[in-house]
């Protein structure tokens, strides 16, 4: 049996079978509870004072006691833990990361602290709901429903290397879309460093997508070149032999409403979402703004890298 408080009945109880001189045991098979309990509920709430065991005043102290009984919390306003997380939450770092790093720098906290420390405001204007990429709650993306274009290459056809994700170079690409009519964001995540690079584009006609692909790739100086980019079904895509030539590379279609196909852009995608949420006026957002989004993310430490970030990363295991 599960263990359960004592209630002011059993109290009650207890308290007139100490009255009729019942020892312990006796108590206990009478309530349905071990000897042990029955002596401890006692010593604790006897009143000297007055010589007995009274149930109202037992249930006064037991409340008294559960309301000083409550979880301390390691992280203290100005104190080198609250600064080192409060810094790295500003720049939008996840829990979980911040408490790996906050373990390298020898300063100990789990990631369940970081968020209850949210929750209780213990970090002050400082809320899940602008700096979680969750928003403090967990929600479903919707996928949206794709329109098929004609794909020379599928997934199917994909060397085998892509899968093992031993080289730098192989991409998945998707858009991001804003309001209706506002513009997307075209983006494309490197499989293997996670490394992100985006452009906007003002419409989804094939050749503002076309020039956003050429735009994003020569956004950022990149150390290997594109050896194959994986995209969905999406109409706006169809247009993708010009892209193959602009990037000198192989485009591959996933199959239909098959997003876990391209898993690593859809998560990236809901990154960049925190910083762009759905109903973003892309016309109104400037590529200064799209680069500072796109550096803050490449330069967030993940944890499938081993903590490091994909600048980081590339830096250390590409072309050296």
């Amino acid at each position: 049996m599960s263990y359960t408080h004592f209630t002011l009945e059993e109290r009650e109880s207890l308290s007139l079978l100490l009255q009729e001189g019942k020892n312990y045991s006796q108590i206990a098979r009478e309530l349905g509870r071990h000897r042990s309990t029955i002596k401890r509920e006692v010593e604790r709430n006897y009143s000297k004072s007055k010589n007995r065991y009274h149930p109202v005043r037992a249930t006064i102290c037991y409340v008294m006691r559960r309301k000083k009984c409550v979880r301390h919390t390691a992280i203290v306003p100005n104190s080198n833990l609250y600064n080192f997380i409060l810094s790295r939450l500003q720049r939008f770092w996840p829990p979980e990361v911040i408490a790996h790093k906050a373990q390298e720098a020898g300063l100990r906290v789990g990631c369940a602290t970081i968020y209850r420390a949210i929750r209780r405001g213990v970090f002050g204007k400082l809320a899940a709901k602008q700096y979680l990429r969750r928003r403090g709650k967990n929600f479903n993306l919707s996928h949206k429903n794709s329109n098929v274009v004609h794909p020379i290459h599928t997934i199917h056809d994909r060397p085998a290397i892509v899968e093992t994700k031993e080289r730098f170079g192989d991409w998945e690409g998707d858009t991001v879309y804003g309001a209706i009519g506002k513009g997307c964001l075209v983006t494309n995540v490197d499989r293997k460093s996670k490394l992100l690079v985006a452009a906007r584009s003002p419409s989804r006609k094939q050749e503002d997508i076309r020039e956003a692909f050429r735009k994003a790739f020569q956004m950022m100086e990149l150390p290997f070149s594109v050896e194959t980019l994986t995209l969905d079904n999406g109409s706006e895509f169809a247009g993708f032999l010009d892209v193959e030539k602009d990037l000198d590379t192989t485009i591959y279609f996933t199959d239909r409403h098959a997003p876990w196909q391209r898993g690593l852009n859809e998560n990236t995608n809901g990154i960049i979402r925190f910083f762009f949420p759905k109903g973003t006026n892309f016309l109104l957002v400037t590529d200064e703004e799209v680069a500072k989004v796109v550096e803050l993310i490449n330069s967030r430490p993940r944890k499938c890298l081993n903590y490091l970030s994909p600048l980081e990363f590339v830096s250390k295991f590409c072309c050296t």
